[in-house]
Parts: structure tokens; C-alpha cells; sequence
């Protein structure tokens, strides 16, 4: 390749290589080994290969991509687009060549492995007291004798059946209260907010009315539908926040919004369109009309708030990290270019800080750490680390920037959640051989059938609960020590450890892909975890503990690392195991809390008023604790419980590095 051929770059893999121009991009994408699916081998008949082009200068990836770098739109692309329309800014990718450089988003729909969004509803108890209700009512039909309009006659059968106050009345409301009443033979239902707001009337009896409960995480987007009415979850779906495309951790983002012009509104647009497919997606699911959707209640990180708001996040990019607001607000979903019944309305939980925001306050809704005397650590591990440390006396909360490493992302074979993606693994402490699962089977690689119960995916890459247990159980082998080194030394006892120029790495999986976890991998978990553990250190500090009572993990990763294996990398304080434990998806319940039991959303915006904000970023000590967090499990901390219950290697000599041997003895000769 020359430098006169194309530079592309596929998101978000990131997978980046140099073509002559004229190549077939799908042809690109599978010489990366981009994950792009095609069912018609390139015949333009399936439509599966869809890839969009994103427009402008990306200084990250050293790119200027433009649409016409790609060939004119083909004949071919043209007759499939009249029995399927392509999107905006779509094209697909076995009928399209290379023209120029690109940056070339590979949509969910059109990657074979798409991502399996582990968000599901946690089943528990919440009290049912929503803020809409709906009302059957029989109305007085007009006379010549009685001069008042259908709304007042429609108020005064509410009243009298009902007992409201004064109640007024969307205007799309009085668009279709004629109509309703008429049709309905002077009998409709309506649907009154908070007790003082008609937001709909249907004719007849009308008893469908639903809330959706929304999770908008900088990856993936989860959201519960409600029935309001009983309180049950009627369907659940989830989807890649399609913000991806613009950077995967939020500094990124705030970056696109700085350099693009407009880039705001992009993210914000996105974000909208992937709540309204959502949104039809579990409509389409529990078999209802999407406009029978009437409330809808959003967590969020800043600056996933204040994108889905359309709100410019710039401000959040750095010091004094201001948000544009930390209340709670009330809007109507239409507002938001959002697609439910036209008097649907919006609750955005209260944020808490510039770098804590209403995701936060929906973990402390779901787990509610002031109810008890207990210590209680909350810790919800994404992108970014929301830890919240507290009782009945104190609460503090502060952010801590992990990176996306957690999530697979900037590790060699990582990749997010998807079928075929080690999830499970075990090292023998005598041979170093490996066995794993990957999702979408319960075999391990050395069970006989292993094999055939993963043809339909492949192995195809390591997820971060698989990231996590792999390091953990290197380390307890031994083959990495306490500052995070591979030891060199063990390629004499197998195979598996091969040096990689000046460094070692270990063979996970032999196959096709290998998949092997290098020093970097190693360095990049060190440095996530850390920066948790230095966030959580902070927070003891300030309260003047060196323990807690109980730890729950949140978020869809922390639903899935098996909390021992946590420990074992430092990424937790020590703590009795048997107080460690999954809070689910926390913030998605908090979510469902508000959307069906009202008087919490008073209760929310009175606790986060106590929430005492610690701000890593200004915090002297902050580097300190991040530099002891960076061994394994700490540079510092003899992690007793730990060792009740797991035997910790001994501390090793410094490791050797590949190449060190010659070295030294260069040095012993000369």
C-alpha cells in the first residue's frame, strides 16, 4: 500500500487500514475483518451491508471523509432504494467503491454480531401511584337551552364523578374532544396528569395507558415499558446509543461538539431518533398503539442529559464543569421530537454534579442508601464510574473517568457483548492452559460439543466481564504480577505465553481469531481500575472510614463480573463477599421507580439536595490513591477479606521483559 491510496476507518471497531481507490468498501471491511453482514453475497438484494458516511474532519483518527469520496451512487443502489428506501447518508457497501478517505459508521443493523443490550428490568416491588390516570365519564349532550361548551360540560362530569379541581386542557385535546364525544355517544376516557391536565380523550372506554422508562447510557440505550394501570413491565428493549458514531466516551463527544459545527444538534438528533425506534419497538412488543405511551421518565450521565435535551454540552468538556441545569424537569415529550401520543409528557430526573448526573440519582432512588445505618458503596461501572458512598448520616458521590475499557474498547481482542464474545475464564494454576465460555453457550471450550455449539458465531473477541476474569485469573496464576508485568519467564512452562517485541502476552483462544490478552491490555484495565478505585478511595476518605459495610455493583457490566474476580483486580475496597452483590441495572429502575410512583420524584429531588459532591478532577489527593490502586489487587492494601476466601500469589521479583536477558548480559560483557 501506498500513501497515495485511501485511508478508511470503520466505527466503531476503529479498524483502520489504506486501500487503492476503486475497492468494494464491503471488500475493505472484511480485509479489516470489520464486522458487516451481508446474506446475498454482495448482490445488492439484501440490503444488510448498509454502512453511513460520516461527514467532516476528524482530527482523531487524522481523516477528512466526505460523501462524494465514495463512488456516485450505482444503479444497482438505486434499484434496491426503490423497493426499500436507504436512509440519509446510507450506502451500501458491496456496490460502492473507494474514492478518497473515510470514516464509515457501521450501523447495528448491519453488523452479524449485533450487541446482546443486557438491560433487562429487575423484578421488585414499587409502589403503584402514577401521575396519569384515566377516567371513563358519561357527558351531558348540548342543548339550545344550555349555552356551554363540550369542555365545560366534559369538566363538569369530571367533577362530579371525580371530585377534581380545576382542570385544564391540552389543545390537542380540544382538537378531539368533539369528535371523541360524539363518536363515543357522549361517553369517553380521558387521561389527566398530575391532577390538574387533560392530555387525552378517546371515545368510549379506553383502557390502555403505558409509561416507558428510558436508561440513556454513553453505550447502550435501554428502556421498560409500563403498564400504568397495574405497574408491570410490558416489554423491554435496548439499542446501541448511536452517538457511538461521534466518540465512544463522552470527552469525545463534548469534542465533536467543539470542533463540528452543529454537532450538538447531530448527537442530539440521533439520540431522539434511537428513543422514538425504542419507543416503537416495545409498543410493537406489547402489541399497542405507540401514542397509548403517555409518560416517560429519563436517567442519564451531564452529558447524555443535556445531548438528549439539545442542550450544547460544551460547557462539561472542562472546569467548573457547569451544567445548564441540575433540577428535575417536567416537558412534553413533543418537545423532544418525541413520537408517543401527542399529550405525552417528560420527567428528567435531577442531575447532581457536572460529572454525576441523573443516572446517579437514579441508582441512590433503586438502592436507597439512606434508609440504612450500613455503610453502603454504590458503584456504576461504564465509560465513566459513578460511586456513591453512604447512610442514613452521609452522602457522597463523585465520577471517576475509567475509560471504555471495561466495555471491551482499546483492548486488543476486545470487543462489547455479542454472541461469540468470551465472557467466562478459567486458568489452571499447573499448566496456564485456558478454558472459556462465550455468550450463547453454556459449554466451556474444553467440553466436548464445544465446538459445534459455537459454529453459528465463532469465538469472535474477549467482553468486558471476560476482560475482567481473564487478567484476575492471570494474576492469580501468576503469570502477572502484583505491578501488572507479564513474566516472560513462564514462556518455558507453555506455549501460551509468546513474546510480542519487547513485551509477553497470553493466548487465550489458539483458534481462528487468536485472541490473546497483551501487556497493553493489561496496562489499560490497570489504568481503568485505578481511576475507580482512587474515585472510591476519595469518598472514604472524606467520610473517615477504611471500610464498608456493603458494595453493589450496577449497570449492565456490573450485573455480569463476577465480584470476586472484581476484588481480585482491586477494582472494589476489601469487603466481606458475601456483601458484594449486583444491583442491576439500577439507574433504569430508578428510572421505573419515578415513572410509577410519583411522590419519589419529590423524594429523588430532596436527596440529591444532600448528596455531597467530591470533584476528582481538583481533588490533591486524587493521584496518590490512583498510583496505589495500580497493583494488583492494591500497591498497598493487605485486602484480608479477599484472602479468606482466595489465595493471592506471593509478590514476585520484577518480571521479565522480553529481551531483558541479552541486555544484561550485553551490560555484564561490556
Amino acid at each position: 500500500m501506498s500513501e497515495a491510496d485511501a485511508l478508511v476507518v470503520f466505527t466503531p471497531s476503529g479498524k483502520r487500514g489504506r486501500f487503492p481507490r476503486g475497492t468494494q468498501l464491503l471488500q475493505a471491511a472484511r480485509t479489516l475483518g470489520v464486522d458487516v453482514d451481508s446474506v446475498c453475497g454482495g448482490r445488492a438484494l439484501c440490503g444488510r451491508c448498509q454502512v453511513l458516511v460520516m461527514e467532516g474532519d476528524f482530527p482523531k483518527h487524522g481523516v477528512s471523509s466526505h460523501a462524494d469520496h465514495l463512488s456516485p451512487l450505482s444503479a444497482v443502489e438505486q434499484a434496491y432504494s426503490e423497493r426499500r428506501p436507504l436512509p440519509a447518508g446510507h450506502r451500501l457497501s458491496c456496490s460502492t467503491q473507494i474514492q478518497g478517505d473515510l470514516v464509515i459508521d457501521v450501523p447495528a443493523s448491519s453488523q452479524v454480531h449485533r450487541q446482546v443490550v443486557r438491560k433487562a428490568a429487575d423484578a421488585r416491588p414499587i409502589t403503584l401511584n402514577p401521575l396519569v390516570h384515566l377516567h371513563y365519564v358519561e357527558v351531558a349532550e348540548p342543548d339550545m337551552h344550555d349555552p356551554s361548551g363540550d369542555l365545560q360540560r366534559l369538566l363538569v362530569a369530571l367533577n362530579k364523578e371525580w371530585n377534581f379541581g380545576p382542570l385544564r386542557a391540552d389543545l390537542p385535546v380540544l382538537q378531539k374532544l368533539q369528535a371523541a364525544l360524539r363518536k363515543g355517544e357522549w361517553r369517553v376516557t380521558v387521561a389527566v396528569h398530575a391532577g390538574t391536565q387533560l392530555i387525552g380523550v378517546w371515545p368510549g372506554f379506553h383502557d390502555r395507558v403505558y409509561g416507558l422508562a428510558v436508561d440513556v447510557g454513553s453505550t447502550t440505550i435501554a428502556a421498560h415499558l409500563c403498564n400504568l394501570e397495574n405497574g408491570e413491565v410490558a416489554a423491554s428493549s435496548g439499542a446501541m446509543n448511536p452517538q457511538i458514531r461521534f466518540g465512544e466516551d463522552l470527552m469525545s463527544r463534548v469534542s465533536y461538539a467543539m470542533m463540528h459545527p452543529g454537532g450538538a444538534q447531530q448527537m442530539t438528533d440521533a439520540v431522539r431518533g434511537a428513543l422514538n425506534a425504542l419507543a416503537a419497538d416495545v409498543a410493537r412488543e406489547a402489541q399497542i398503539e405507540v401514542t397509548d405511551i403517555l409518560e416517560l421518565t429519563v436517567v442519564g450521565n451531564p452529558i447524555m442529559h443535556h445531548l438528549l435535551l439539545g442542550i450544547d454540552p460544551t460547557e462539561l468538556g472542562g472546569a467548573p464543569f457547569a451544567l445548564a441545569t441540575d433540577s428535575a424537569l417536567g416537558l412534553h415529550a413533543s418537545e423532544l421530537g418525541l413520537q408517543l401520543h401527542p399529550g405525552a409528557r417528560v420527567y428528567t430526573l435531577p442531575c447532581i454534579a457536572g460529572h454525576v448526573g441523573a443516572d446517579t440519582a437514579g441508582m441512590i432512588l433503586s438502592e436507597r442508601p439512606d434508609l440504612s445505618e450500613k455503610l453502603t458503596l454504590l458503584v456504576d461501572v461504564g465509560t465513566n464510574a459513578e460511586i456513591v458512598l453512604g447512610n442514613s448520616e452521609r452522602l457522597l458521590a463523585c465520577s471517576s473517568p475509567t475509560g471504555p475499557a471495561f466495555e471491551g474498547a482499546q483492548i486488543s481482542s476486545g470487543q462489547r457483548a455479542a454472541p461469540g464474545a468470551i465472557e467466562r475464564v478459567r486458568i489452571d494454576r499447573d499448566t496456564l492452559e485456558a478454558k472459556f465460555k462465550v455468550i450463547g453457550s453454556n459449554l466451556w471450550s474444553n467440553q466436548p460439543g464445544f465446538d459445534e455449539a459455537v459454529a453459528a458465531t465463532g469465538v469472535t473477541g474477549i467482553c468486558g466481564s471476560g476482560i475482567i476474569e481473564v487478567i484476575a485469573e492471570m494474576y492469580l496464576a501468576g503469570i502477572i504480577t502484583q505491578d501488572g508485568v507479564i513474566d516472560g519467564e513462564l514462556a518455558k512452562r507453555s506455549d501460551r505465553i509468546v513474546q510480542t517485541g519487547r513485551t509477553y502476552a497470553y493466548t487465550v483462544h489458539r483458534g481462528t481469531p487468536v485472541l490473546q490478552i497483551t501487556q497493553n491490555d493489561v496496562r489499560a484495565i490497570q489504568l481503568a481500575k485505578a481511576a475507580l478505585r482512587a474515585g472510591v478511595a476519595l469518598l472514604m476518605e472524606h467520610i473517615g472510614v477504611d471500610h464498608v459495610d456493603r458494595i453493589r455493583l450496577a449497570g449492565a457490566f456490573g450485573s455480569h463480573i463476577d465480584v470476586k474476580y472484581a476484588m481480585v483486580l482491586g477494582m472494589i475496597p476489601d469487603c466481606d463477599l458475601f456483601n458484594v452483590s449486583s444491583a442491576g441495572n439500577a439507574a433504569g429502575t430508578g428510572a421505573r421507580i419515578a415513572l410509577l410512583d410519583s411522590d419519589s420524584r419529590k423524594t429523588i429531588e430532596q436527596l440529591v439536595r444532600r448528596v455531597e459532591k467530591i470533584e476528582t478532577a481538583i481533588e490533591p489527593k486524587f493521584q496518590a490513591h490512583f498510583v496505589a490502586a495500580m497493583g494488583l489487587p492494591h500497591s498497598t492494601e493487605p485486602y484480608t477479606q479477599l484472602r479468606k476466601v482466595v489465595t493471592l500469589p506471593a509478590a514476585k521479583p520484577p518480571a521479565t521483559r522480553a529481551g531483558s536477558s541479552a541486555r544484561s548480559r550485553r551490560r555484564a560483557g561490556g
